[in-house]
């Protein structure tokens, strides 16, 4: 993929230089949350960045693909409170989900071919958050199977500030899938997009 088009899951570009970013490095590249380190990590993290730097700390996002997805996920159920959003790229349920109970405003993204975390565990995770934020529940529309496009559902009912998306596209476990061929594309991918308007709209 296009590095320079890409950075951040495509998101520096969109930023126009309002943002901080910040990429983790999982221990031997994984996030499995052994005792809470990952999530004491990222606590101890966001302490030493907001000591270092002017942040707004009512708008922190949490966006992650695969392993990450997962970890964006722990981060939903365990810093409801920290983070104001997450988006959960093509993740799984890896590392549990501690606490769990409250409402954050969350966008699910999910190949409906995904071979390594398939969808159904990328449907269980929104609807624990579908329920959390107290949005109808509904069986929201995917793609057919060959269609390479993707659809995109926001959640009706859900409770103030706290907005549940899911969408569903036509490809395996990918990070920046493009309508109309198969296949990365960090400069035709929709998702970042996607990720953007959902965060930008706090």
């Amino acid at each position: 993929m296009e590095t320079g088009t890409w950075a951040y899951y495509g998101l520096q570009r969109l930023a126009n230089n309002s943002t901080i970013f910040v990429a983790l490095q999982g221990l031997n590249n994984g996030w499995g949350n052994s005792g809470g380190e990952d999530v004491t990590f990222v606590d101890n993290m966001i302490s030493q960045i907001e000591g270092a730097l002017c942040v707004d700390t009512s708008r922190r996002f949490a966006v992650g693909f695969s392993y990450g997805g997962a970890t964006t996920y722990v981060l939903a159920c365990a810093r409801t409170t920290v983070f104001r959003a997450v988006a959960v790229h093509s993740g799984g349920q890896l590392s549990g989900c501690g606490g769990g109970t409250q409402p954050i405003a969350y966008l699910g993204v999910h190949g409906i071919r995904d071979g390594v975390l398939g969808i159904s565990g990328g449907r269980t995770m929104r609807d624990k958050f579908v329920r959390n934020n107290g949005c109808a529940g509904q069986n929201p529309p995917e793609p057919a199977q060959g269609s390479r496009t993707h659809t995109v559902t926001t959640y009706a009912g859900c409770s103030a500030g706290h907005p549940v998306a899911w969408a569903a596209f036509d490809e395996g476990h990918i990070a920046a899938p493009q309508d109309g061929v198969g296949g990365d594309s960090g400069s035709k991918a929709w998702v970042p997009g996607e990720v953007w308007k959902s965060f930008t709209q706090f």
